[in-house]
């Protein structure tokens, strides 16, 4: 279960194949054990008809990897590599769901896509689009009025990679910046110079500039609409150079046509190639480029080796690099959480058998784990959902198949644990509505990079999670033990770990056994049978 520790490159004894089907650079095409195909801008047709040859295939935002094109892969695809940014010409959940790795390369572009921004922002003050269209119309005018940043305040929403560097062009420019970005903590705005926003509302009316550099998800998807640019101060520009989306486009052309806005420029559009007659094409004040937010040769050199480098690096094992749909763990995070990870998955595996078909699902993590436990929940639902799905679920797509499923996931963190340094706890809900709701409930905690089973219920347990286990309940009387463990000795069934628990002295009782071997439905039975056991069930961990 425990995700495998990134080692030096071995070379595949069989070669694995590449295929480059967008306009790149990619470098180097020799690599050991692997064969690249290099051929920009392949029809989509010739694309379909060769995928099923290949292992990866690394593309730009030119072709579209849908639902028809993953199909026509076939079982050899392992990856998909997206050289840039984005990731939306992808179709990310379904990709996940067929456990495909979707990897980027999104540090290549930051510097081009940051300078882009900012030519816009300075062609909008000053009026290049307007000018340049006059004067080539013979119209020498001399009357319009600029504006300078110096000394005016730029707001950045999306306060990333991208962002932070537009905020660091910025202030050069001596302009005052403040950005609106709830996922970044308060030490990077501080360690930038930033004022933060706490609200997109806040933000807008203390702006004379507004630029975004957020990915296209639901909740970015039309942030900036029609009531938002009315927040904005009068003869306020505005810049997207980020994702075609994020800022509505029929919202943008109307702030231009009333005034409001003084200027803006967009590098993206919702769809691109865009149409003759888009709006965006007669709206005044408007500077335009086409999506050229990477196109630096500095820019292109280092994204088309940095995707096949991190592709191939993917196909080895390795996903520290550049995973959209996975968790990307470093080789320092996977030695901190190896053992959780393994924990996780037993911990899943344990209650898909004792309570399958469960609508909710809740982790809680007591005490100080070593590293972000967040992975850990990627494994509980591996080990959840393991033979529960047509698809074999694995770190990649197990949170889509979870959510194909309609299993709630929800995550709580305890400062304290009582027992342990640090214990995981999950709980499992089934029914409700006409149907009894049914709860089951797991535990366990990592000594050195060993997993402990702690909790089954309101038991406390401690055992090592291994081979099969037999959990059998009754009242706290004597024999019981011995009862069973007899019987396991008639059927030359070994005990391999014992533990005990109870609520109260006399009251009800749980043991868990480990067992070398596991037991048929008969000789399950046979226990249940036992005038000393009120319930018994066994699991595989």
């Amino acid at each position: 279960m425990t995700a495998p520790l990134p080692t030096a490159p071995a070379v595949p004894t069989t070669p694995l194949r590449v295929l480059i089907c967008d306009e790149m650079n990619p470098g180097n095409l020799v690599h050991d054990g692997f064969e690249l195909d290099y051929e920009g801008n392949m029809p989509r047709e010739e694309i379909l008809r060769r995928l099923p040859e290949y292992d990866a295939l690394i593309t730009r935002s030119r072709t579209k990897v849908d639902r028809e094109l993953i199909d026509a892969a076939g079982p050899r695809l392992k990856v998909i590599g997206r050289g840039g940014v984005g990731v939306d010409n992808i179709d990310l959940d379904y990709a996940s769901l067929r456990g495909l790795l979707v990897l980027n390369a999104p540090e290549s572009n930051n510097v081009s896509a940051a300078e882009l921004a900012i030519m816009h922002l300075m062609a909008a003050a000053r009026g290049l689009t307007r000018s340049d269209s006059k004067t080539r119309q013979g119209v020498w005018d001399r009357k319009f009025l600029g504006l300078e940043l110096k000394d005016r305040t730029l707001g950045i929403v999306g306060l990333g990679r991208i962002g932070s560097i537009v905020a660091d062009r910025a202030q050069g420019l001596r302009l005052n910046v403040v950005a609106f970005d709830p996922y970044v903590p308060d030490s990077k705005f501080e360690r930038l110079g930033v004022k933060r926003a706490a609200t997109l509302d806040e933000l807008l009316p203390q702006v004379d500039f507004l630029t975004v550099h957020t990915p296209l998800t639901d909740e970015t998807t039309g942030m900036i609409g029609a009531r938002e640019l009315a927040l904005m101060p009068p003869d306020s520009i505005v810049v997207n150079a980020a994702r075609g989306g994020i800022i509505e486009e029929q919202a943008l052309v109307d702030a231009l046509h009333s005034g409001h806005l003084f200027g803006a420029g967009v590098d993206v559009f919702v769809d691109e190639p865009p149409t003759a007659d888009h709006i965006f094409l007669s709206a005044p004040n408007l500077g335009i480029t086409a999506h050229l937010g990477a196109n630096t040769r500095e820019a292109q050199e280092r994204v088309g080796a940095e995707i096949v480098a991190r592709v191939l690096a993917a196909l080895q094992g390795d996903v520290s690099k550049g995973a959209v749909n996975a968790p990307a763990l470093d080789a320092k995070t996977l030695e901190l959480l190896g053992g959780h990870l393994d924990l996780g998955g037993k911990l899943g595996r344990i209650l898909a058998q004792l309570l399958p078909g469960a609508h909710d699902i809740e982790v809680t993590f007591q005490g100080e784990f070593p590293a972000d436990p967040a992975p850990v929940v990627t494994a509980v639902l591996v080990g959840y959902l393991s033979g529960s799905t047509d698809e074999l679920p694995n770190m990649i797509n197990a949170r889509a198949l979870a959510k194909e499923r309609g299993l709630n996931v929800a995550i709580r963190e305890v400062a304290d644990s009582p027992d342990y340094q640090t214990e995981v706890i999950v709980k499992v809900l089934s029914g409700g509505g006409e149907e009894k709701e049914r709860t089951r409930t797991v535990g366990g905690t990592v000594f050195g990079r060993s997993p402990r089973l702690t909790r089954l219920r309101d038991y406390r347990v401690e055992l090592e999670p291994q081979g099969f286990i037999l959990i059998a309940s009754n009242q706290d009387k004597p024999g019981a033990v011995a009862k069973l463990s007899n019987l396991l000795g008639t059927w030359g069934v070994n005990i391999a770990g014992m533990a005990l628990g109870r609520a109260q002295k006399g009251g009800e009782a749980l043991f868990t056994l480990t067992l070398d071997d596991g037991l048929t439905q008969e000789q399950l039975q046979a226990i249940r049978d036992l005038d000393v056991i009120d319930s018994a069930y066994i699991v595989r961990v």
